[in-house]
């Protein structure tokens, strides 16, 4: 199943039924699991593994070293997990050592045309970025989220749980679980991912007490740490309130964009 125009290391590994097209390079220590498929033109190098049934079209580029000026040729590694697709021209880069040596993308991902993940990145599963999406290095986007074309992700960001960036957008600060941001560079969501909760399946009455208690978070009379600490039980029992006040303690510090 590899093209005869094809240029596979002897040093790779590669399952016995991966699809292999024309004119695709796979350089040494690249590893690649079962039901993947190559389509043509790709090039996969570096310390790279892939789980199982992984697509790649033509011009993507996985692997290569990071565009990080203080990279000096460490071992670092890209691991990537099942089931995503990667389109026309996608570059992904692995690791450094200022930021753990890795580069993660987990499962059931597409990836549109033109996206990049930068290096030390860290992608859940089930996340979208359309096209020309491009992530700096080591920002962490949780499940679900998606990411709008031509948006631009600064280094060191989270993008929380089934929240969405429209296009165009630059995202210089966390973004909550839920959240629904727009902008260029006006640091500000536009409320809660209402499209993302039906599609979690949360039921209308449920969204309601989200959005009365997002409401309350961020109530500028008081910092948001006093707004949290002045909800009800209830009301910090909601489990979608509980994942945004959680994602709020722990980047807080970085910054996170409000309404």
């Amino acid at each position: 199943m590899i093209h005869s125009t094809a240029v596979v290391s002897s040093k790779s590994h590669i399952a016995n039924n991966v699809f292999v097209g024309p004119h695709c390079v796979i350089d040494d220590n690249v590893v690649i699991d079962q039901g993947c498929k190559l389509i043509s033109h790709v090039h996969i190098t570096g310390r790279t593994k892939i789980g199982k049934n992984n697509k790649f079209f033509p011009f993507s580029s996985i692997g290569s070293i990071p565009q990080d000026l203080k990279y000096s040729g460490e071992q670092s590694e890209l691991i990537i997990g099942n089931n995503n697709t990667f389109r026309e021209s996608v570059t992904v880069n692995p690791g450094t050592k200022g930021g753990g040596m890795l580069t993660k993308i987990s499962n059931n991902c597409l990836f549109m045309v033109g996206s990049h993940i930068a290096h030390d990145c860290e992608i859940h599963s089930n996340v979208v970025m359309a096209n020309n999406a491009t992530l700096a290095g080591h920002v962490k986007i949780y499940n679900n989220a998606i990411i709008g074309g031509l948006s631009a992700v600064h280094q060191f960001v989270s993008i929380g749980q089934y929240s969405m960036i429209g296009g165009m957008s630059g995202v210089e600060s966390n973004i909550i679980p839920y959240g629904l941001y727009k902008d260029i560079r006006k640091g500000k969501l536009r409320g809660l991912n209402i499209i993302g909760l039906k599609r979690k399946g949360v039921e209308k009455k449920v969204i309601l007490d989200i959005q009365s208690s997002f409401q309350k978070i961020f109530i500028k009379k008081n910092t948001i740490q006093k707004n949290i600490e002045n909800l009800t039980v209830s009301e910090k029992s909601i489990t979608e309130i509980s994942e945004i006040i959680d994602f709020i303690n722990i980047h807080i510090e970085r910054g996170i964009y409000v309404i």
